[in-house]
């Protein structure tokens, strides 16, 4: 309760800064109460916290690591604190002891704790405490004890840096708070609830330097205290749990007689009051010539019996009325009794939020409003239509009603010329209820219509000079093109929406703030920053983006301005299809520029084309390929008629031992060596000068003979490398090898060749050369006997031969 009590108190007063910047010093010292609550969460956000919180515990844990300066043991069962408990945690600069069962506290038990500065003990049964406090502490919670008398002694003076003091008792005694009065504490919270004290009997305190003080009342029995309470330069006041009928309302106003009679109480703040209309509107009245100038009311419930009263609006210093969550009781009453009461206010804020008001009715003469907030009622479309007496107001929040028609709520500013800022949001606003011209007051700069279910054609019906326009969470899909010219309008929101993509700014030529996050943006238009030149934010995350190639330019473009510009990027920018990139963050995004320019394809592989028939031509230039290509074709012929031949004809006929292949240049060696050391033995030799068959094609006698001799000898030589012919044999007799699949080659190395001379269309001798033996003539004539060996030896086996007009098969013979 504490902790709620203290951030309601904070909330007000930081809020009554924000509202009225005029108030001055007096806020500043709202502000500074203000900063001891803050403590708390300070404090619970250090490195070094522990929370042993609900655990059930009757003591204080044992084994807690000494560098702690955050312990929690709120709500527990823990009967007493011994130094034993604190001693090995010199750090400790935050203890909760709250919600215990605690009754005597000594303070000498944090001898070891130099540095503590928050220690709360609130919610124990304390009825005793002793010893020095450190001097160290800032907030002090005692309330909520069980203490007779205030627990201040003379020690307390020596709290030089306390701010928050927190204390219970049954009874007063004028002086309780004389050992901290020269201390500037900034907050005291008194918990009242076990006061007490004898019919006839008047008590006082003083409370004499405080900034902020909080007193907390029985929550279920009748205001009775009769305490007197001085204080000394008060700035805020909040009192909790007050309970009035008709019978004690003057007991409670006298009660606040002199805590309200300095000048210097600014605010006053009223928490779960159960009252009567009657006893409520002389509380307002009492209070309305008093220098209070923020008026405070949470929780309020109204009993018995609501009709009219007399209120009279005296000249006051009250500036705002704040009342929010109200319980009416009363089910049958005037409700004009309640309207009129606060319309014909003479303050500039209202704000009348979480009620049951199903109206407000309109001033009867010009109001001096200029802020009215009525958060959660009822309004429907009628509230405040023809109404001509607030034109000073500038604000309006309509926020959590029943408002449906939103050519009705422009109508209704219609005389409110002063207005700027109007919010209506989470309504039932639609739009399509009325297609024509919307009368809007030109005054409006903020216009806040989230949360309702507008279409597209709400941007048919905006007041023509908003700068901040909040749309966010409706039914809009697009944004069409024939709207209302929004000039002046600097700062959009349209997130949570269905639009398909980022709206252009041809009709928000000032357009400087876009949120457009959590739509259907899919491909986001190229042209967006180019045609919003003046963006300086934009939200457009959480998005389905389709990475596709479209959005390259897009990702581009972002790449291009200020990081600071582009609102979540990159984590809230990621790909949601194809499946394949779900979840990909756009920067990392990436697709070649082939796939994505049709014109560049094409070109690309028009050029890689060219290059490979420009490759393969070279190649084909290089390795004569178009000779290969002919020799193919003619050995292809060859074999066609060669399956013409008969069945009976077809297996192979030998007519020679050997086919030599040779240069005209090398023909006396063949001739004059080769010959006659072969045919001596017998062996049958093929030459082209004197065997080829007159009439058919060199390339056919070729062929031809190469099939009927059993081997074919090579004379290599330079003068062989440069013949065509030698080396259409020697391709024949190559390829004959691998289809026959026979050793048929005998290479003759008459005279030496040098690799590099071979040309390099030439490529099989080559690999014959370095992959085959080859007989090498030898210049000596000692050695020609071995070379003629080796060579008959080649024809080891003996071969009967048939004539080319005889019909028989090869005989195979050995040598005997």
């Amino acid at each position: 309760m504490k902790q709620m009590v203290q951030s309601l108190w904070a909330n007000q007063c930081i809020m009554t800064q924000n509202r009225e910047p005029a108030a001055g010093s007096f806020h500043f010292v709202c502000i500074l109460a203000f900063i001891v609550g803050i403590m708390i969460q300070f404090s619970d956000e250090l490195e070094s916290a522990v929370d042993y919180s609900n655990r059930n515990l009757t003591r204080v844990p044992k084994d807690l690591p000494p560098g702690i300066k955050s312990l929690n043991l709120s709500q527990n069962s823990i009967p007493e604190l011994q130094m034993s408990d604190v001693r090995f945690l010199p750090e400790l600069r935050v203890l909760r002891l709250s919600h215990n069962r605690i009754q005597r506290l000594d303070f000498g038990v944090f001898k070891f704790s130099p540095e503590l500065e928050y220690l709360d003990v609130s919610h124990n049964q304390l009825r005793n405490i002793s010893g020095c406090p450190a001097v160290s502490l800032k907030h002090l919670d005692l309330s909520f004890n069980d203490f007779d008398l205030l627990p201040v002694y003379k020690d307390f003076g020596n709290l030089t840096h306390l701010s928050f003091l927190g204390l219970s008792a049954t009874k007063f005694r004028q002086l309780d708070l004389l050992p901290v009065a020269h201390l500037h504490l900034n907050y005291i919270l008194l918990d009242l609830v076990g006061y007490h004290v004898k019919d006839g009997e008047n008590e006082s305190l003083e409370v004499l330097n405080t900034n902020a003080l909080h007193l907390v009342f029985h929550p279920s029995s009748l205001f009775s205290v009769q305490v007197n309470i001085s204080v000394n330069a008060l700035g805020c006041l909040q009192l909790s749990n007050i309970k009035l009928n008709n019978g004690n309302c003057q007991r409670l106003i006298t009660f606040l007689s002199e805590l309200t009679r300095g000048p210097t109480l600014f605010n006053l703040t009223l928490h779960h009051v159960e009252t009567t209309w009657k006893c409520f509107v002389e509380l307002l009245q009492f209070l309305w010539p008093r220098p209070v100038e923020y008026l405070n009311i949470y929780n309020l419930t109204i009993t018995e019996s609501i009709n009219y009263e007399n209120f009279i609006y005296s000249e006051t210093a009250l500036k705002a009325l704040t009342i929010e969550h109200v319980t009416n009781q009363v089910f049958i009453f005037v409700k004009e009794a309640v309207y009129s009461m606060f319309a014909e206010m003479n303050i500039r804020r209202l704000t009348l939020s979480h009620t049951p008001f199903i109206h407000m009715i309109c001033p009867e003469s010009p109001s001096t409003f200029t802020f009215l907030n009525f958060t959660q009622n009822v309004f429907t479309d009628s509230v405040f239509q023809d109404c001509s007496t607030l034109g000073r107001l500038e604000t309006l929040i309509l926020q959590r009603n029943s408002l449906k028609n939103l050519f009705k709520v422009s109508l209704m500013t219609k005389y409110m010329f002063s207005l700027e800022s109007l919010d209506v949001s989470l309504n039932s606003l639609d739009s399509r209820a009325y297609e024509g011209t919307c009368t809007w007051v030109e005054s409006i700069l903020v216009l806040n219509l989230s949360s309702n279910v507008l279409t597209d054609s709400v941007f048919r019906c905006l007041p023509p000079k908003v700068k901040v326009l909040d749309l966010h969470n409706n039914r809009i899909m697009s944004i069409p093109k024939d709207i209302t010219y929004l000039q002046a309008l600097q700062e959009l929101n349209v997130a949570f929406n269905s639009l398909m993509d980022l709206p252009g700014c041809g009709a928000f030529s000032s357009l400087s703030v876009l949120v457009i996050e959590h739509n259907s943006v899919s491909h986001p238009s190229v042209d967006f920053f180019q045609s919003c030149q003046k963006i300086r934010s934009l939200t457009a995350g959480n998005n389905p983006f389709q990475c596709t190639c479209e959005l390259r330019e897009f990702i581009k473009n972002i790449g291009h301005i200020s990081g600071q510009v582009v609102e979540g990027w990159p984590d809230s920018y990621r790909c949601d299809s194809p499946e394949s990139a779900k979840g990909t963050p756009l920067q990392d995004f990436h697709m070649s520029p082939l796939s994505c320019d049709t014109v560049l394809l094409i070109v690309t592989i028009g050029a890689t084309f060219l290059v490979l028939v420009a490759i393969l031509a070279f190649l084909c230039l290089y390795f004569d390929l178009p000779w290969y290509l002919r020799m193919m074709c003619q050995w292809t012929q060859t074999r066609h008629r060669a399956r013409n031949i008969p069945e009976e004809e077809l297996q192979r006929k030998l007519q020679f031992h050997a086919f030599v292949s040779y240069s005209e240049h090398d023909s006396i060696w063949v001739k004059n060596e080769l010959l006659p050391n072969l045919e001596k033995d017998g062996i049958r030799v093929c030459l082209h000068e004197r065997n080829f068959i007159p009439g058919k094609s060199i390339v056919e006698n070729i062929i031809h003979f190469i099939e009927k001799s059993y081997k074919s000898i090579f004379v290599l030589s330079p003068h062989f490398i440069q013949s065509e012919w030698c080396h259409y044999e020697l391709y024949f007799a190559h390829h004959n090898l691998f289809h026959e699949g026979s050793d048929n080659l005998i290479l003759i190395l008459l005279e030496p060749i040098q690799q590099d001379n071979i040309p390099s269309r030439y490529h099989k001798l080559r690999a014959l050369m370095t992959q085959r033996t080859y007989l090498e003539w030898p210049a000596e004539k000692s050695k020609h006997g071995l070379f003629w060996a080796n060579l008959r030896a080649s024809f080891s086996t003996k071969l009967i031969l048939v004539n080319e007009e005889d019909v028989g098969t090869l005989k195979f013979g050995f040598p005997t």
